[in-house]
């Protein structure tokens, strides 16, 4: 895969599907790899008439690390007496770079969970760029709203596991958790995913830091507020991980976003539900 240097750092990043199609940046989770968003998704968006363009963010997969900085202490960071390494701002100009090293603009952007607090504040410091947003099971940043439950906080919170089959073993104990409860549990895909995702580049130190950048960064409803572009906002009725409130709270705050809920879903996209969200997303584009 290539990679290209942007904002002072490396990306690693690809992109799938007809180079004249409309582009469509993908923005992942929490220590999400680009590898992380599922083939069939993406040969499906490819399909309808997307170039999609998936990478690393920073401290993930293969883009640069930052672990020059070790790992700021959760609690200092929330007290404000630690500095993060970085902020999701920070994140969100990555973004920004990579899409101007490429010569892509205005994309459609669409993040997921911390992805989505990326593709917001992408949208809000870089407009130009974005032609239309998608926040997908994420939130504003306002602490009010889109926490998680006790059973889903430990789950983020866990230990990280020391070797690949205690990672896979991690991974779906928290989909358990965190999962769809309307859907089926797919065991294979998940062992396979994180196995792929362990063996390319197992990195818990950047997941932490990442964390770290998303506790210490400001709500972003006032610059939410100030949107133009069309916007979608996804979330799972029954999202353990980051409450439902917080996509509610985002479809508010942004002139004219429209919402949706989905039944019976967790902090995930259930793969029975990949050919309408792409229906959804096409029409949202104008696809």
């Amino acid at each position: 895969m290539p990679s290209t240097s942007a904002n002072g750092i490396t990306i690693e990043y690809e992109a799938i599907g007809d180079p004249g199609g409309a582009p469509l940046l993908l923005i992942h989770g929490l220590g999400a790899q680009l590898v992380s968003w599922d083939d069939d998704l993406i040969r499906i968006l490819a399909d309808r008439g997307f170039r999609v363009i998936r990478f690393d963010n920073r401290d993930a997969g293969l883009s640069s690390w930052f672990d020059e900085s070790g790992v700021p202490d959760a609690l200092g960071v929330l007290s404000g007496s630690e500095k993060p390494t970085y902020l999701v701002a920070d994140m969100a100009d990555d973004a920004a770079a990579l899409l101007r090293a490429l010569g892509i603009g205005p994309a459609h952007v669409l993040g997921v969970s911390m992805g989505g607090m990326i593709a917001q504040s992408l949208a809000i410091r870089h407009p130009s760029l974005v032609a239309t947003l998608t926040s997908v099971m994420s939130t504003t940043g306002d602490s009010s709203v889109g926490s998680p439950n006790e059973a889903a906080m430990q789950a983020l919170l866990a230990e990280p596991p020391t070797d690949r089959e205690g990672a896979i073993e991690s991974a779906l104990a928290a989909w358990r958790i965190t999962g769809s409860p309307g859907y089926p549990l797919h065991e294979d895909r998940i062992r396979d995913a994180t196995g792929l995702a362990y063996d390319r580049a197992f990195h818990p130190d950047g997941v932490a830091r990442q964390l770290m950048a998303v506790l210490a960064s400001p709500d972003r409803t006032p610059g939410l507020e100030k949107l133009e572009m069309r916007t979608l906002v996804i979330h799972g009725d029954s999202d353990p991980l980051i409450d439902p409130s917080g996509g509610k709270a985002t479809a508010r705050a942004v002139p004219g976003a429209e919402l949706w809920m989905l039944p019976g879903v967790g902090h995930d996209l259930p793969v029975e539900l990949f050919g309408v969200f792409v229906d959804r997303l096409a029409g949202h584009c104008g696809l």
